[in-house]
């Protein structure tokens, strides 16, 4: 994937952002997936008070992914544009992420694309044992 394709991708994910329900930590996120077949799926970061109950951008994006019945993806972009540096997936995103894409698919993340960080699934989450497993 080249770079001019995985800035759309992360303009998708900073308009993505702009659906954002985040009252409590005024911390927007957007996500975008490339999908095989070119489509791009967002997803934002849905909060709430009970803050275990709060979905983050890039497992709304990989739910409504899956429900749309698509199981892997070519790209993954993530915007927070309110933050001071690049802000990469928690943990529990890392691990739905390794779900559904190989390791080497392309991962960006950042709180602008200037000072984006570029990276892949299997650099993020370095010692999966689902892609492990699969060698």
């Amino acid at each position: 994937m080249n770079d001019l394709d995985l800035q759309k991708l992360y303009e998708a994910a900073l308009k993505a952002s702009e659906n954002s329900y985040s009252p409590y930590s005024n911390f927007p996120v957007g996500a975008a997936l490339l999908l095989p077949d070119g489509k791009v799926i967002t997803g934002a970061n849905i909060e709430n008070r009970s803050y275990g109950l709060t979905n983050c951008a890039e497992r709304s994006a990989i739910f409504a992914a899956a429900s749309a019945g698509y199981r892997t993806f070519c790209a993954l972009a993530i915007a927070t544009p309110k933050a001071d540096y690049p802000v990469g997936p928690c943990g529990a995103c890392r691990q739905v992420i390794s779900e559904f894409a190989p390791a080497d698919v392309p991962v960006v993340f950042g709180h602008n694309w200037q000072n984006a960080v570029k990276t892949t699934v299997g650099e993020l989450y370095p010692f999966d044992s689902l892609h492990e497993l699969a060698k």
